[in-house]
């Protein structure tokens, strides 16, 4: 197979595969896809009879070069035939297979081909749309009194604007997101490539942000883009928040992005993927204080 590296231009090209694609893990979002590429790794694709093959390699550490589940909007593949796929390809390693594949093909059964191990640090949270919309009940009491304080302090006063994010923004996104950085230390030594990763996908998804379909909103708070939230369609009744930034120390500007980006972003779907926590402590305390529907759970596959 010839694989080419994945690039915005290839949306419309690879976008048809995806229509009908039901996985519910973050990853399968093909503007994620394109976005996720970076210094430390690049997502490659070919289109193999059905379905469309996504290869992902690091430039530093071979090891960590994997597959993700074939594409397709046709069929799905066997434990047999993605084991068939490693061989073929000379990859030994699959990534991000969901639980629903593991709980309609068995553990069991993926055992014959594969050593099975799970991911905990990439285990989606979802959430209904409505809840992040509204905020009702005592569990979002928090997030409520945060709103409006807010409101008081800079909506009441008409000291902010929600607009749509266009190409035409995006250096004034880019510099938000550049004193972002600053303010949360993505120069850390510690979260370093992590962090860089996670910039540069932003910085894509930014830059091309028509060309991948996908929406987002700013906030300007006196003039001066303070927050910015980014998604794209994932399943019939799913969408992704990919990128959602707001500068801490404006209190309570968080907790209305994100209630916003639930009502601008996802009026079209019942339920909203937040992606994973990495297994930062941090993030998983902040996706947990909304209240998750359900988390699913990813796996790895190394063939036998």
């Amino acid at each position: 197979m010839m694989f080419k590296p994945l690039v915005p231009e290839d949306y419309t090209v690879y976008q048809p595969f995806f229509k009908q694609q039901t996985t519910r893990l973050c990853i399968y979002s093909l503007p994620s896809l394109i976005v996720w590429s970076n210094d430390i790794i690049t997502p490659y694709a070919e289109v193999l009879d059905d379905s469309l093959i996504i290869y992902i390699k690091s430039k530093n550490e071979n090891e960590k070069n994997h597959l993700i589940m074939p594409i397709s909007p046709k069929r799905e593949y066997s434990p047999a035939e993605l084991h068939q796929l490693t061989v073929d390809l000379d990859c030994k390693q699959i990534r991000f297979i969901p639980e629903d594949y593991t709980k309609k093909h068995s553990i069991e059964k993926l055992k014959s081909y594969f050593f099975v191990y799970e991911e905990s640090e990439y285990e989606d949270y979802i959430y209904r749309t409505d809840d992040l919309a509204e905020l009702k009940g005592n569990g979002y009491s928090k997030k409520r009194n945060l709103i409006n304080q807010f409101k008081r302090e800079y909506l009441i006063k008409n000291r902010i604007t929600i607009e749509s994010i266009t190409e035409e923004k995006a250096s004034e996104c880019i510099e938000f997101l550049e004193e972002w950085c600053e303010e949360h230390g993505c120069d850390d030594t510690d979260r370093k490539d992590e962090l860089a990763c996670e910039k540069q996908a932003a910085l894509n998804a930014i830059q091309n942000i028509n060309m991948l379909n996908m929406k987002g909103i700013l906030i300007r708070v006196d003039n001066v883009v303070s927050a910015f939230g980014i998604a794209s369609h994932l399943t019939n009744n799913m969408g992704v928040l990919h990128f959602e930034k707001a500068f801490s120390s404006i209190k309570g500007l968080y907790q209305y992005l994100d209630r916003e980006c639930a009502r601008q972003l996802f009026e079209s779907y019942t339920y909203i993927n937040k992606e994973s926590d990495m297994g930062i402590p941090g993030l998983a305390k902040a996706k947990k204080s909304y209240h998750p529907v359900a988390r699913i759970k990813s796996f790895k596959l190394i063939a036998k």
